[in-house]
Protein backbone atom coordinates (compact mmCIF):
# COMPACT_ATOMS: atom_id res chain seq x y z
CA UNK A 1 0.00 0.00 0.00
CA UNK A 2 1.31 3.54 -1.04
CA UNK A 3 0.18 6.92 0.59
CA UNK A 4 -0.14 9.44 -2.42
CA UNK A 5 -0.66 13.04 -1.63
CA UNK A 6 -1.45 15.22 -4.22
CA UNK A 7 -1.71 19.15 -4.30
CA UNK A 8 -4.37 20.82 -5.60
CA UNK A 9 -3.77 24.07 -7.84
CA UNK A 10 -1.43 23.66 -10.85
CA UNK A 11 -1.51 20.15 -10.18
CA UNK A 12 -4.74 18.26 -9.86
CA UNK A 13 -6.82 21.08 -10.67
CA UNK A 14 -6.75 22.49 -14.42
CA UNK A 15 -7.06 25.91 -15.18
CA UNK A 16 -10.54 26.30 -14.97
CA UNK A 17 -10.59 24.96 -11.63
CA UNK A 18 -11.79 21.65 -11.56
CA UNK A 19 -10.85 18.15 -11.63
CA UNK A 20 -10.74 16.32 -14.63
CA UNK A 21 -12.56 12.95 -15.36
CA UNK A 22 -9.15 11.47 -16.56
CA UNK A 23 -7.73 12.69 -12.90
CA UNK A 24 -11.09 11.49 -11.28
CA UNK A 25 -10.60 7.90 -12.88
CA UNK A 26 -6.86 7.86 -11.97
CA UNK A 27 -7.42 8.19 -8.22
CA UNK A 28 -10.42 6.13 -8.20
CA UNK A 29 -8.04 3.56 -9.75
CA UNK A 30 -5.30 3.84 -7.03
CA UNK A 31 -8.10 3.84 -4.58
CA UNK A 32 -9.47 0.27 -5.39
CA UNK A 33 -5.83 -0.91 -5.68
CA UNK A 34 -5.79 -0.31 -2.08
CA UNK A 35 -3.72 2.76 -2.33
CA UNK A 36 -4.54 5.71 -0.01
CA UNK A 37 -4.94 8.73 -2.23
CA UNK A 38 -4.59 12.38 0.22
CA UNK A 39 -5.11 15.89 -1.03
CA UNK A 40 -2.34 18.33 -0.05
CA UNK A 41 -3.37 22.09 -0.36
CA UNK A 42 -2.66 25.69 0.88
CA UNK A 43 -6.51 25.94 0.17
CA UNK A 44 -8.53 26.08 3.34
CA UNK A 45 -10.77 23.02 4.96
CA UNK A 46 -13.61 24.36 3.46
CA UNK A 47 -12.61 24.83 0.08
CA UNK A 48 -10.81 21.89 -0.22
CA UNK A 49 -14.29 19.67 0.77
CA UNK A 50 -16.02 21.31 -1.07
CA UNK A 51 -14.08 20.90 -4.76
CA UNK A 52 -14.07 17.01 -3.63
CA UNK A 53 -17.57 17.17 -3.00
CA UNK A 54 -18.20 18.38 -6.12
CA UNK A 55 -15.18 15.51 -8.02
CA UNK A 56 -17.22 13.06 -5.97
CA UNK A 57 -13.74 12.20 -4.40
CA UNK A 58 -13.73 10.71 -0.39
CA UNK A 59 -10.15 11.00 0.81
CA UNK A 60 -8.02 12.36 3.23
CA UNK A 61 -7.19 16.11 3.08
CA UNK A 62 -4.11 18.24 4.40
CA UNK A 63 -5.58 21.91 4.16
CA UNK A 64 -3.60 25.12 5.09
CA UNK A 65 -0.29 23.85 3.93
CA UNK A 66 -0.12 21.40 6.54
CA UNK A 67 -2.30 23.09 9.46
CA UNK A 68 -4.90 20.61 9.10
CA UNK A 69 -5.38 16.99 8.14
CA UNK A 70 -8.42 14.59 8.31
CA UNK A 71 -10.08 11.54 7.59
CA UNK A 72 -13.76 11.62 7.08
CA UNK A 73 -15.01 12.96 10.14
CA UNK A 74 -11.84 12.63 12.25
CA UNK A 75 -9.11 14.99 12.56
CA UNK A 76 -5.60 13.71 12.33
CA UNK A 77 -4.35 17.25 13.53
CA UNK A 78 -4.98 20.64 14.13
CA UNK A 79 -2.34 23.31 14.20
CA UNK A 80 -3.22 27.46 15.34
CA UNK A 81 -2.01 30.56 15.98
CA UNK A 82 -1.89 31.77 19.98
CA UNK A 83 -3.91 34.75 20.11
CA UNK A 84 -0.58 36.84 20.82
CA UNK A 85 1.29 35.63 17.82
CA UNK A 86 -2.09 36.53 15.83
CA UNK A 87 -2.86 40.10 17.14
CA UNK A 88 1.10 40.95 16.48
CA UNK A 89 1.03 39.36 12.88
CA UNK A 90 -1.94 41.15 12.02
CA UNK A 91 -0.46 44.71 13.25
CA UNK A 92 2.47 43.71 10.73
CA UNK A 93 0.25 43.11 8.00
CA UNK A 94 -1.80 46.03 8.55
CA UNK A 95 1.16 48.47 8.24
CA UNK A 96 2.02 46.91 5.61
CA UNK A 97 -0.75 47.75 3.43
CA UNK A 98 -0.82 44.45 1.38
CA UNK A 99 -3.66 42.56 0.81
CA UNK A 100 -4.13 39.31 3.12
CA UNK A 101 -6.69 36.72 4.08
CA UNK A 102 -7.73 35.05 7.05
CA UNK A 103 -8.10 31.31 7.21
CA UNK A 104 -10.54 30.42 10.31
CA UNK A 105 -12.19 27.66 11.44
CA UNK A 106 -15.34 29.09 10.20
CA UNK A 107 -13.95 30.06 6.52
CA UNK A 108 -11.63 32.32 5.52
CA UNK A 109 -12.53 36.13 5.88
CA UNK A 110 -11.51 38.39 3.19
CA UNK A 111 -12.59 42.50 3.70
CA UNK A 112 -14.97 44.06 1.13
CA UNK A 113 -12.70 45.93 -0.66
CA UNK A 114 -9.70 43.70 -1.20
CA UNK A 115 -10.51 42.65 -4.58
CA UNK A 116 -10.35 46.34 -5.29
CA UNK A 117 -7.18 46.66 -3.94
CA UNK A 118 -5.59 43.99 -5.79
CA UNK A 119 -7.53 45.53 -9.06
CA UNK A 120 -5.71 48.93 -8.66
CA UNK A 121 -2.33 46.67 -7.99
CA UNK A 122 -2.73 45.07 -11.76
CA UNK A 123 -3.70 48.37 -13.34
CA UNK A 124 -0.29 49.81 -12.26
CA UNK A 125 1.56 46.80 -13.79
CA UNK A 126 3.57 47.52 -16.27
CA UNK A 127 2.71 45.04 -19.14
CA UNK A 128 0.46 45.69 -22.12
CA UNK A 129 -1.37 42.17 -21.29
CA UNK A 130 -2.31 41.84 -17.24
CA UNK A 131 -4.61 38.96 -17.71
CA UNK A 132 -2.37 36.65 -16.20
CA UNK A 133 -2.93 38.82 -13.07
CA UNK A 134 -6.27 39.17 -13.55
CA UNK A 135 -6.47 35.05 -13.49
CA UNK A 136 -4.91 34.81 -10.57
CA UNK A 137 -7.32 37.08 -8.58
CA UNK A 138 -10.48 35.42 -10.06
CA UNK A 139 -9.18 32.02 -9.01
CA UNK A 140 -8.81 33.50 -5.31
CA UNK A 141 -12.17 34.83 -5.35
CA UNK A 142 -13.51 31.63 -6.65
CA UNK A 143 -12.94 30.13 -3.36
CA UNK A 144 -16.10 27.94 -1.64
CA UNK A 145 -16.44 29.49 2.18
CA UNK A 146 -15.64 33.08 1.75
CA UNK A 147 -16.44 35.76 4.06
CA UNK A 148 -16.88 39.35 3.81
CA UNK A 149 -16.30 41.06 6.37
CA UNK A 150 -15.92 45.26 6.21
CA UNK A 151 -12.68 45.08 8.46
CA UNK A 152 -10.68 43.24 10.46
CA UNK A 153 -10.35 45.69 13.34
CA UNK A 154 -13.53 45.02 14.94
CA UNK A 155 -13.03 41.39 14.80
CA UNK A 156 -12.49 39.46 17.62
CA UNK A 157 -10.68 36.59 17.18
CA UNK A 158 -10.67 34.26 20.36
CA UNK A 159 -11.74 30.52 19.58
CA UNK A 160 -11.57 31.09 15.35
CA UNK A 161 -8.58 29.09 15.49
CA UNK A 162 -6.93 31.10 12.43
CA UNK A 163 -4.43 28.88 10.71
CA UNK A 164 -3.13 30.29 8.33
CA UNK A 165 -2.69 34.23 6.78
CA UNK A 166 -2.46 34.76 2.65
CA UNK A 167 -0.77 37.81 1.53
CA UNK A 168 -0.92 38.52 -2.48
CA UNK A 169 0.20 41.55 -3.90
CA UNK A 170 1.38 42.11 -7.42
CA UNK A 171 3.75 44.87 -5.35
CA UNK A 172 7.01 42.86 -6.11
CA UNK A 173 9.33 44.60 -3.78
CA UNK A 174 7.00 45.21 -0.51
CA UNK A 175 6.18 41.70 -0.88
CA UNK A 176 9.98 40.46 -0.35
CA UNK A 177 9.79 43.44 2.17
CA UNK A 178 7.42 41.89 3.92
CA UNK A 179 8.70 38.07 3.89
CA UNK A 180 12.04 39.54 5.55
CA UNK A 181 10.90 41.38 8.22
CA UNK A 182 9.48 38.38 9.43
CA UNK A 183 11.70 36.00 7.61
CA UNK A 184 13.78 35.54 11.11
CA UNK A 185 10.58 34.95 13.44
CA UNK A 186 10.56 31.38 14.99
CA UNK A 187 6.37 31.19 15.85
CA UNK A 188 5.63 30.90 12.05
CA UNK A 189 6.40 29.10 9.05
CA UNK A 190 6.28 31.11 5.62
CA UNK A 191 5.58 29.43 2.68
CA UNK A 192 4.25 29.75 -1.03
CA UNK A 193 2.43 28.99 -4.10
CA UNK A 194 3.48 31.34 -6.13
CA UNK A 195 5.58 34.44 -7.04
CA UNK A 196 2.74 37.04 -5.92
CA UNK A 197 1.97 35.40 -2.57
CA UNK A 198 3.10 34.84 0.89
CA UNK A 199 1.48 32.15 3.08
CA UNK A 200 2.23 32.17 6.66
CA UNK A 201 1.18 29.69 9.25
CA UNK A 202 1.85 27.55 12.61
CA UNK A 203 5.79 26.90 12.97
CA UNK A 204 5.10 23.23 12.40
CA UNK A 205 2.78 23.82 9.65
CA UNK A 206 4.11 22.28 6.51
CA UNK A 207 2.70 19.58 4.05
CA UNK A 208 6.01 17.41 4.78
CA UNK A 209 5.05 17.49 8.47
CA UNK A 210 1.40 17.01 7.63
CA UNK A 211 2.30 13.33 5.32
CA UNK A 212 4.71 12.28 7.89
CA UNK A 213 1.51 12.40 9.96
CA UNK A 214 -0.70 10.91 8.02
CA UNK A 215 1.43 8.12 7.17
CA UNK A 216 1.73 7.14 10.89
CA UNK A 217 -2.08 7.23 10.69
CA UNK A 218 -2.32 4.70 7.87
CA UNK A 219 0.72 3.29 8.82
CA UNK A 220 2.37 3.30 5.82
CA UNK A 221 6.38 3.55 5.80
CA UNK A 222 7.28 7.05 4.47
CA UNK A 223 9.21 4.72 1.74
CA UNK A 224 5.83 3.58 0.59
CA UNK A 225 5.24 7.70 -0.07
CA UNK A 226 4.17 9.49 -2.78
CA UNK A 227 4.36 13.35 -3.16
CA UNK A 228 2.65 15.02 -6.40
CA UNK A 229 3.24 19.00 -6.82
CA UNK A 230 4.20 21.78 -8.64
CA UNK A 231 4.82 24.69 -6.67
CA UNK A 232 7.63 25.76 -3.51
CA UNK A 233 4.46 24.82 -0.85
CA UNK A 234 4.82 21.65 -2.38
CA UNK A 235 8.96 20.79 -1.88
CA UNK A 236 8.34 19.83 2.56
CA UNK A 237 6.39 17.05 0.81
CA UNK A 238 9.29 15.99 -1.31
CA UNK A 239 11.88 16.02 1.00
CA UNK A 240 9.89 13.59 3.32
CA UNK A 241 8.29 11.52 0.35
CA UNK A 242 9.64 8.35 -0.98
CA UNK A 243 8.50 9.16 -4.44
CA UNK A 244 8.54 13.09 -5.89
CA UNK A 245 6.75 13.99 -8.89
CA UNK A 246 6.48 17.46 -10.25
CA UNK A 247 4.41 18.74 -12.64
CA UNK A 248 5.01 19.70 -16.21
CA UNK A 249 4.10 23.02 -15.27
CA UNK A 250 5.97 23.36 -12.12
CA UNK A 251 7.93 25.96 -11.23
CA UNK A 252 11.79 24.88 -12.21
CA UNK A 253 13.42 24.75 -8.57
CA UNK A 254 10.74 22.81 -8.05
CA UNK A 255 11.28 20.37 -10.52
CA UNK A 256 14.93 20.37 -9.75
CA UNK A 257 14.56 18.60 -6.44
CA UNK A 258 11.75 15.86 -7.74
CA UNK A 259 12.49 12.21 -8.83
CA UNK A 260 9.65 12.39 -11.53
CA UNK A 261 7.99 14.79 -14.24
CA UNK A 262 5.09 14.27 -15.00
CA UNK A 263 2.80 16.02 -17.90
CA UNK A 264 1.28 19.31 -17.70
CA UNK A 265 -2.04 19.84 -15.07
CA UNK A 266 -4.39 20.69 -18.32
CA UNK A 267 -3.18 17.19 -20.04
CA UNK A 268 -4.02 15.21 -17.23
CA UNK A 269 -0.56 15.53 -15.44
CA UNK A 270 -1.50 13.26 -12.31
CA UNK A 271 -3.51 10.69 -13.98
CA UNK A 272 -0.59 9.99 -15.96
CA UNK A 273 2.24 9.66 -13.13
CA UNK A 274 -0.58 7.35 -11.11
CA UNK A 275 -0.65 4.95 -13.95
CA UNK A 276 3.06 4.83 -14.96
CA UNK A 277 4.70 5.26 -11.71
CA UNK A 278 2.55 4.37 -8.81
CA UNK A 279 0.10 1.59 -10.48
CA UNK A 280 2.40 0.13 -13.33
CA UNK A 281 0.64 0.81 -16.02
CA UNK A 282 1.91 1.56 -19.84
Amino acid sequence: MKLIAIDLDGTLLSSNGTISKGNIKAIKEAQEKGHVVAISSGRSLHDTKEIMRRATITCPIITGNGAKSLHQAEAIHNLHFTDQVLKSLMQILEKSGLYYEIYTKDGVLVEENGKSQLEEEIKQLDEMDPSWAEEIVEIQYQQHGLKRVPGYADIDFTNKQVYKLFVMSFYKEELEKLRNQIAGRTDISITTSGRQKLEIGHPEASKGHALELIAEYFAVPMENTVAIGDNFNDLSMFEKAGMSIAMGNAEEEVKQQCTYVTGDHNDDGVAEALRKLVLDKS
